[in-house]
Formats: C-alpha cells, sequence, structure tokens
C-alpha cells in the first residue's frame, strides 16, 4: 500500500500497510491474520504503535504535522521523522548495542519500522521514578555518548566528511527552532506556554524572569546550540528517550538530532538525573525513604561523566594518527601538547554540559512541557518543594558552571540543596 501523500494511520489501517510492505510484513512470520497493534505513545509529538504477531514485532512511529500534546494550533513538520530515523541509522553504525535497528522508513508518510524493544525494557524515567537500580546504566550509556560524539566529529572525520553531515542535518531546522524556543527562550519571559506548579511556585518563575545573570548566560548557551556543529547530537538525550532493563540500554527517538555541541546530550541525561534525585523526596514514604535510591543516583551522575570521559580519551588516543582534521598530527606532534589540547577540549566540554544540563532542567520546572519525576508527585505542595531544590541547584550551574572542575563538586552542590 503505497501512498502518494501523508495521511495518519490509524490501527486498522496500519494493518493493511504492513502487509503491503516486505520489510516489514516480514518481520512477523508467514500468518499474518493475527497482527495486533497497540498504540503507546505518550510522548509530546508522535504516535507509537506495539506490532506484535506470532512471527515476530516491531514498532511503528508516525511524525504527526503538528505537536500532538498541543494539537492542530502548533504546526510541526513531518521531516523529523527522516531525520530521526537517519540519526537512527549513523548512530547505530557506532553504538550498535544501544541504538534499535530501523527495518523500514516511508518518507511520505513519515513513518518508521524499528526493533520492538520487548518487556521487562521500560522508560528510564519511570524506573527512576519506581526507585529501580540499573547496575550497567552508567557502562552503557556512557559507551554510548562516547562513540557516537566522537566518530561524528573532526576528531575522527575529515571537514569534507563533516561539512557533507552538517549540511544533511540543517534541514531539521523546526526540530532546533522548537528547541531554541522552549530551553533558551520562553522559560526567560511570560509566554502562553509556559506553566508551573502555581501558585507555589509563581515567584520562582518570575524570578527566573527577572533574573539578568542567568539571562546572559542563557544566550550564551543558545549561542553555542546555534551555532557549533561539533558532533551529530541526539537533541534531545533525557531519561524519557532511554530504555532499559538491568541488562539492557536502548536510546530511542533521535528525532531532534542535529550537528551541535556534544555538551547538550551529556546535560540532558545528567540533568534529567539531578530531576530525578530531587524528585525522590516526593516518592519516599514510610517503608522506603529514598535515601538509599538518592545514593544509586549521585553515583550514576559521578559515573556516567567519568566513564565518558575515560572512554571518550581512549577513541581519541586510538584514532589521533587518523584522518580526524580538527587536531592535525603535523602541528599536535608530541605527548604533552596532545595532552594539553585534551585538557583543555574536556574541561570546555565539561562546563558546556553542566550549562546545558541545566538549562533543560528550567524548562522542565517552568516551561511548556514538564517531566513525570515531578508530575507524578500527587501533593502539589510537597512537588513545589522538590522543584524548587532542583531549580535552585539548576540556576547555580547555569551561573556558575565555570567554577566546578569536577562532577564530584557538582554532587557536593547537590548534596548540600538536598
Amino acid at each position: 500500500m503505497a501512498f502518494s501523500e501523508f495521511r495518519s494511520l490509524d490501527e486498522k489501517s496500519l494493518i493493511e500497510y504492513i502487509k503491503a510492505e516486505p520489510a516489514l510484513s516480514s518481520k512477523l512470520g508467514s500468518n499474518l491474520d493475527d497482527i495486533k497493534i497497540k498504540e503507546v505513545g505518550d510522548g509530546n509529538l508522535n504516535f507509537v504503535y506495539i506490532v506484535v504477531a506470532l512471527g515476530g514485532s516491531f514498532v511503528i512511529k508516525q511524525a504527526l504535522p503538528y505537536i500532538r500534546c498541543i494539537g492542530e494550533s502548533w504546526p510541526m513538520t513531518k521531516e523529523r521523522a527522516y531525520f530521526e530515523a537517519l540519526a537512527l541509522r549513523e548512530h547505530g553504525r557506532f553504538s550498535p548495542e544501544h541504538v534499535p535497528e530501523v527495518y523500514h522508513f516511508d518518507r511520505t508518510m513519515s513513518l518508521i519500522g524499528m526493533r520492538y524493544l520487548e518487556p521487562p525494557h521500560i522508560i528510564l524515567r519511570k524506573g527512576l521514578i519506581a526507585g529501580t537500580e540499573y547496575p550497567l546504566l552508567t557502562e552503557h550509556i556512557s559507551e554510548y555518548m562516547a562513540r557516537t560524539l566522537y566518530f561524528t566529529s573532526l576528531l575522527y572525520r575529515s571537514t569534507t566528511e563533516h561539512k557533507r553531515a552538517v549540511a544533511e542535518f540543517c534541514g531539521n531546522v523546526e526540530l532546533c527552532r522548537l528547541t531554541e524556543q522552549v530551553v533558551f527562550s520562553d522559560p526567560y519571559k511570560v509566554s502562553q506556554y509556559n506553566r508551573c506548579t502555581s501558585p507555589y511556585l509563581d515567584r520562582d518563575a518570575e524570578a527566573v524572569r527577572e533574573d539578568n545573570v542567568l539571562k546572559l548566560e542563557v544566550a550564551e548557551l543558545k549561542s553555542k546550540f546555534c551555532e557549533r556543529s561539533q558532533a551529530l547530537i541526539h537533541g534531545d538525550l533525557h531519561t524519557g528517550s532511554v530504555m532499559v532493563t538491568h541488562e539492557s540500554t536502548q536510546v530511542i527517538d533521535p528525532e531532534f538530532a542535529f550537528y551541535g555541541p556534544m555538551g547538550f546530550d551529556i546535560g540532558a541525561f545528567l540533568g534529567n538525573l539531578i530531576l530525578a534525585f530531587f524528585a525522590q523526596d516526593g516518592h519516599a514514604n514510610q517503608v522506603n525513604d529514598r535515601k538509599t535510591y538518592k545514593e544509586w543516583i549521585l553515583r550514576t551522575i559521578e559515573e556516567t561523566w567519568n566513564l565518558f570521559h575515560k572512554k571518550f580519551i581512549a577513541l581519541w588516543d586510538e584514532h589521533k594518527d587518523g584522518s580526524g582534521e580538527a587536531y592535525l598530527p603535523a602541528i599536535y606532534n608530541n605527548p604533552e601538547l596532545q595532552r594539553l589540547v585534551q585538557k583543555k577540549f574536556m574541561e570546555d566540554l565539561f562546563h558546556d554540559t553542566l550549562g546545558f544540563g541545566a538549562a533543560k532542567m528550567i524548562r522542565r520546572i517552568v516551561g511548556v512541557a514538564h517531566v513525570e519525576d515531578f508530575e507524578s508527585i500527587t501533593d502539589a505542595s510537597k512537588r513545589a518543594e522538590c522543584e524548587r531544590r532542583a531549580l535552585e541547584m539548576a540556576k547555580l550551574l547555569l551561573k556558575e558552571r565555570r567554577k566546578f572542575q569536577a562532577i564530584t563538586e557538582v554532587v557536593l552542590a547537590i548534596r548540600k540543596l538536598q
């Protein structure tokens, strides 16, 4: 069933579509009469269907021409599906163990068919709310970030290869514009889409809008986000974009992917872990005070950065004499200079990470789309207290990020605000 123009599929028409597409139907075995479909999209933008038959399964994701959580009043390009499929395939080349395989992509229908991450896979954010520890999370997510960011950067690629890839992803401009609006603009002004836990945080939201130093810092970060084509970043690497079991970590939903600053991905992930940390008191009860779990989250924050740092430098050392044109071997030709270059690069990346992570935290508290970590705390006053501490931490990180020299110092600052 080939369509000459876009149409939104429902469960019935999706079955007919699948039967007509060999790349999909072949994944379900020979009997296509027992196909079961369930719509599970709980995100802000798309329809997501789990498709299961006796012979196999997969997931179908279809982009809509508007933002799903807002409605048709906020139009949005369907082309984001093209860039998501492209990013899944590109990141899958470098980190195949942590990116679901793409089976099929239909640009006209803005539709992706990909591996179904079967139970017990769960969205990491939901696992964090439930208080579940994941022993391999830091190992896996640091591997994913180190490999995808290194191998798509000028540390590994020639400028010709890099510019060609940057040009391809420049087409994802609407999703970049959305990020610019909701992360770097809306929280710092009056916007119809902003919301907070009112009335408890009304004054806190107003304080963000009145903070000149905060605005200066976020302007610098916005400039980096818009102007720096450092690597192919996921673009929305929060804890809702990672699916986990105790043995598996899979990164999904890179529809915001483009060539941008590496720290935006690392910061998004760490920032969301910090939000999860401050939300724990809202989920504590007499049976479980969550103190032990909060310690696990702090270890996860620290270990994620440290392992990323170690693996990224190892890749750099391994390929330092390759085709990468950021630091030509003919110029950076002795171990001492190499160490100085790497030290400066990683210091800058660390500070970018803290700044972008903080900006992502702020927007989740006083901006348009919040996080379930806080939203699932039913007592509004208790929720607001958790959010207020997270907001104070975010403001500290954003303003003072250059003063932090190690992730241990960040963890110490988190402890002081809990």
